[in-house]
């Protein structure tokens, strides 16, 4: 981190506060926070990590908060907690005896194991989360047990609270009751509302709304996203597994997101001051400017369909 601006020294958790609501001193604790955030999460990462965020899963997360009318910031919540959850609970029963001793022995049959066991309830496990992201937002709607009995009625099927309240409690119960994540909008908004202060002459609600829509499609493609990242990185020779392993900790680096998004959006609205606001983002962050520049550029790209230039 630099000194622009001067972040405090608060470990506190951030606070759930809502888009240009806060004052600088706490726009800076916040940064400071998410920062020291984002290095712990990627230290910290499995190996499984990614493997839930399919284009599907987004989209069904995504649809599912536009039915119940929540904030976006729910759904980024939800696909986190949802990922933690799915990879906590298939560690904990690939290390079950039990689970291991019915497969037969083999590696193989025990995931398939795991996954048979799962699979049933999965949608009920992703409406889940986005009922307990929902209770995480103080400024949205709360997704009530009748709430989510309603919409699965509408799809023509039937549940129970029982069962609902199980699933949510299943989730709970397998992350410990800690459902804080990391959320890439979250670092959006508050790299927005920094790259404002510093320059007053970034037109925010134009920058916020063109954000919004870059980042929502960064997530959905995701995959092809990074993926052309790896080979502007390795200048098409490739990566050997060593460097591949670690670059999955590239693809959950909500900062690098953040500010590979807000250049994309700062490009679009004019690519006469784009620069300019990258070499700030490039201070606020710490991020290089190679690295802002490298990523804007694959998802403007992806954005612009010229993904034949990255091949």
């Amino acid at each position: 981190m630099t000194t622009r601006p001067l972040p405090s020294l608060s470990c506190e958790q951030p606070k759930n506060i809502k888009f240009r609501e806060v004052t600088f001193d706490i726009l800076s604790d916040f940064l400071t926070n998410i920062h020291t955030q984002n290095i712990l999460n990627v230290r910290s990462l499995s190996e499984n990590c990614g493997n839930f965020k399919s284009p599907e899963v987004v989209e069904y997360v995504f649809i599912l908060c536009k039915e119940f009318k929540l904030d976006p910031l729910v759904g980024y919540n939800a696909v986190e907690i949802l990922e933690r959850f799915m990879i906590k609970h298939i560690e904990d029963q690939l290390s079950c005896p039990n689970v291991s001793g019915a497969s037969g022995g083999g590696d193989g049959k025990i995931e398939e194991l795991v996954f048979q066991s799962i699979r049933p309830k999965f949608p009920l496990l992703i409406l889940s989360c986005v009922q307990l992201a929902s209770k995480l937002s103080l400024h949205c709607n709360i997704v009530d047990n009748n709430m989510a009995m309603k919409f699965v009625q509408s799809a023509g099927y039937t549940i129970t609270k029982e069962k609902l309240m199980s699933s949510e409690l299943m989730v709970l119960k397998t992350l410990n009751f800690s459902l804080s994540a990391t959320n890439p909008l979250t670092y959006v908004e508050t790299l927005l509302e920094v790259l404002h202060h510093n320059e007053p002459w970034v037109v925010l609600e134009d920058m916020h709304h063109l954000c919004m829509a870059v980042l929502q499609f960064t997530y959905l493609k995701r995959t092809p996203v990074y993926q052309a990242l790896i080979r502007i990185v390795s200048r098409g020779s490739g990566l050997s597994q060593e460097h591949r392993e670690r670059f999955v900790a590239i693809t959950e680096d909500c900062m690098l997101l953040s500010v590979g998004v807000i250049a994309v959006a700062a490009y679009i609205i004019d690519v006469s001051t784009w620069e300019q606001v990258a070499q700030e983002l490039s201070l606020i962050t710490g991020v290089s400017m190679q690295s802002v520049m490298e990523f804007a550029y694959v998802i403007l790209m992806h954005v612009t369909n010229n993904t034949d230039v990255l091949v």
